[in-house]
């Protein structure tokens, strides 16, 4: 889709086993991917939020630090995966697909892209996420756990920096102006991104009460990916041109 995708296959290549690894490779995909180009929005928002996450966990006051750590790289690996094997032509969960296949539609807001990518990312990737960061650690996902308590933690610094983002990234892919009425707005107040990590617990207590049951967990993950999916091609309806001239009679 663009010249230079393959650069940005050659960055995702490599999985990260360190958060250090995590943000070196956000940054090789922010230094490649021009601005007409949706995927620099999403992992703009998320280097952001991941060195945020990283100066809040030297700040200290967590109760397992290197589960939080597994789970930063786990989590991040879900993104690079998807982005390279889609790139490969292997094809990627249809939340991402959804994102990837629009990363040119100049139509489209920022914002739009950055909030579909979180959609993809915490709605789908942060069960499987929570559940492989588990199995690294030998831990169990159980709400009161003090992984969890950690994990909750981060909420409030999470919700800022998307506050943050729906003010810095409300303009078109290229730049130019969004009319004054669009649909953005109800769109993006309807996101909360605390609400939406509580779900992803919940889904990665049931993925594994389901890991005895292979068929049922695939069907499980297949669902989940089929309704994120829809959220994110809800997110990323285009903003009419037509808006702008009908703004003056909404006045």
């Amino acid at each position: 889709m663009f010249p230079y995708d393959p650069k940005l296959l050659e960055a995702v290549s490599r999985p990260p086993s360190s958060i250090a690894e995590v943000m070196a490779t956000m940054q090789a995909i922010d230094a490649v991917c021009a601005d007409g180009d949706g995927l620099k929005w999403f992992n703009w928002l998320y280097l952001q939020v991941t060195s945020a996450v990283e100066q809040r966990v030297g700040q200290g006051g967590f109760h397992d630090l290197p589960w939080l750590a597994e789970l930063d790289v786990q989590f991040a690996r879900l993104y690079f995966g998807a982005l390279g094997s889609y790139l490969a032509g292997k094809g990627a969960p249809g939340c991402w697909s959804a994102m990837f296949a629009r990363r040119n539609q100049a139509l489209v807001a920022r914002i739009q892209f950055a909030m579909a990518g979180i959609n993809a990312h915490i709605n789908h990737d942060l069960a499987l996420a929570i559940d492989a960061t588990c199995k690294a650690t030998g831990t169990v996902p159980a709400h009161g756990s003090v992984q969890y308590q950690d994990y909750t933690a981060v909420n409030s610094t999470l919700d800022g920096l998307v506050e943050v983002a729906k003010k810095t990234l409300m303009m078109r892919l290229l730049g130019d102006s969004l009319p004054p009425v669009t649909h953005l707005e109800e769109t993006m107040a309807s996101w909360n991104v605390a609400a939406a990590r509580e779900a992803a617990w919940v889904n990665a207590e049931v993925l594994w009460k389901l890991a005895a049951f292979p068929p049922v967990w695939s069907r499980c993950l297949a669902t989940l990916d089929g309704m994120t999916a829809l959220a994110g091609k809800a997110l990323l309806v285009p903003v009419p041109v037509v808006a702008a001239a009908m703004a003056p009679r909404l006045a």
